[in-house]
């Protein structure tokens, strides 16, 4: 049982893994301080929805189910949209390797909102709901830290670019969640 709860994991991080690839192309420099900062929200994230959705399956499950990737495509266009127009204004200072509150807040909930129904489901299994969603914290912060690590390396072959880059695949990324949650993509 502890690999598929590996699995899922692996699974439910992907997206916080190529958000904080985003957070890293728009570094000039690496900062491990900052990189941790990311692996903290989104881990803390990734295991606090699963406990929601777990403690709040049956009144919960169908609000979320239906709207789930509704929110995550909304917020995550939301962003990658205001940094394709702040790359495309011109402005030097729209590449930013800031990791503030409420983008952090913000990025962390779209790229979670999806672990809410994996706590769902964890709420008819008989497994031990702490280890779980330990697991799934603990492994999410490692690929976003790793993910900011790679979006730098490869941000600085891209140069003033990263931040169009960056917009691109949070769009990219809520539309897959959209497209999958509505069946048009598996």
């Amino acid at each position: 049982m502890w690999f598929d709860i590996f699995v899922i994991a692996v699974g439910v991080s992907m997206d916080a893994f190529s958000v904080s690839v985003c957070k890293g192309l728009c570094m000039k420099k690496f900062d491990m301080r900052k990189a941790v900062i990311c692996g903290l929200y989104f881990g803390l994230f990734q295991a606090l929805m699963p406990v929601a959705g777990y403690y709040l399956a049956a009144s919960f499950e169908s609000l979320v189910v239906s709207v789930d990737h509704w929110i995550a495509f909304i917020l995550l266009s939301f962003i990658g949209g205001n940094m394709l127009k702040e790359a495309l204004s011109g402005e030097q200072e729209s590449v930013t390797d800031e990791v503030g509150f409420r983008e952090m807040l913000i990025l962390a909930i779209a790229t979670s909102i999806d672990a809410l129904a994996v706590g769902v489901t964890f709420a008819f299994l008989q497994m031990n709901l702490w280890g779980a969603v330990s697991l799934i914290g603990v492994t999410t912060f490692c690929f976003s830290v790793a993910g900011v690590a790679l979006g730098r390396k490869f941000g600085s072959w891209l140069g003033n670019r990263a931040q169009i880059v960056g917009g691109i695949i949070l769009i990219l990324i809520g539309t897959k969640i959209l497209l999958e949650h509505l069946g048009i993509i598996k």
